[in-house]
């Protein structure tokens, strides 16, 4: 109690002899350097942004469900009789907003890589993403109503390839395109891209996964390398989100050295007002 009372009347002091103020001054920062982001830059953050609050909240609710599920199958526990089809219903419903995740995070990519009138291919390559990118939707529709098992491979397997086209593009970042690298392993896109095929197997096997103990076998082990994929996205989407700058910061960031580890000063700014 002694410490702390003379913790406090040294605190005081620092207040009275104007330390603490001039300390918080001088770690102000400018209002230049926390200006309001631009509508590009929200544009980038959509993509974590639903990550967080819509895709890993309903992975755990799935994940939770699915032990439910098998714990009532093998009469471990007693559970309500609705958990599979809970499990079933959401499970799809996850699929389908992972697969839409990733393709407005490679729209966004694409779109905002640079002006059209400066767009790498001109008009008629971005009218020909345009379309690819409409087909991958509409083929993500037609998956989620078709009946008849071909066409559900069908449509998953149009919406893969219109997945991997996109992703193909310069404007999408890979650290590597080589499996046999390591920074391939490392690559948030490629993790990404392999949850987006691993989900829509989920979606179109449904109904076998239901009637087929050996397709469910399947589906519970592709599932387990799903949930370890989607904490390397944490991961991986994480550092990447510390190497992406504001747009613009990008002609400074951009600037520096990666081999010394230097980056040009920013420009000189006055001094933050007293207030």
């Amino acid at each position: 109690m002694v410490a702390l009372n003379g913790s406090v009347l040294k605190f005081k002091a620092w207040l009275c002899c104007g330390v603490f103020s001039q300390a918080m001054a001088t770690l102000r920062l400018p209002v230049e350097l926390v200006s309001p982001m631009a509508m590009v830059d929200w544009l980038w953050i959509l993509h974590p942004v639903l990550a967080v609050v819509l895709i890993y909240p309903l992975t755990g609710i799935v994940m939770r469900l699915a032990m439910q599920t098998r714990s009532r199958r093998l009469k471990t526990a007693k559970q309500p009789p609705t958990v599979g089809r809970d499990h079933s219903d959401l499970g799809r419903w996850l699929a389908a907003a992972v697969v839409g995740l990733v393709i407005v995070a490679l729209t966004v990519v694409i779109a905002t890589h640079a002006p059209l009138d400066q767009f790498q291919g001109g008009f008629r390559r971005a009218c020909t993403l345009l379309l690819v990118l409409i087909g991958t939707l509409l083929s993500v529709g037609a998956l989620w109503i078709a009946k008849a098992p071909g066409l559900r491979l069908a449509f998953a397997l149009i919406t893969w390839a219109g997945v991997l086209g996109l992703g193909a593009q310069p404007e999408v970042w890979r650290l590597s395109d080589d499996p046999l690298s390591p920074a391939f392993w490392q690559s948030h896109y490629w993790s990404g891209v392999a949850v987006v095929g691993l989900m829509l197997f989920s979606l179109g096997a449904r109904p076998e996964i239901l009637r087929d103990l050996r397709l469910r076998r399947l589906h519970v082990t592709a599932n387990l390398l799903a949930a370890l994929l989607f904490v390397v996205q944490g991961v991986t989407g994480t550092r990447d989100l510390l190497e992406i700058p504001l747009s613009w910061q990008k002609p400074t960031i951009y600037a520096c050295n990666v081999e010394t580890r230097s980056c040009p000063p920013f420009a000189l700014l006055p001094p933050a007002s007293q207030p």
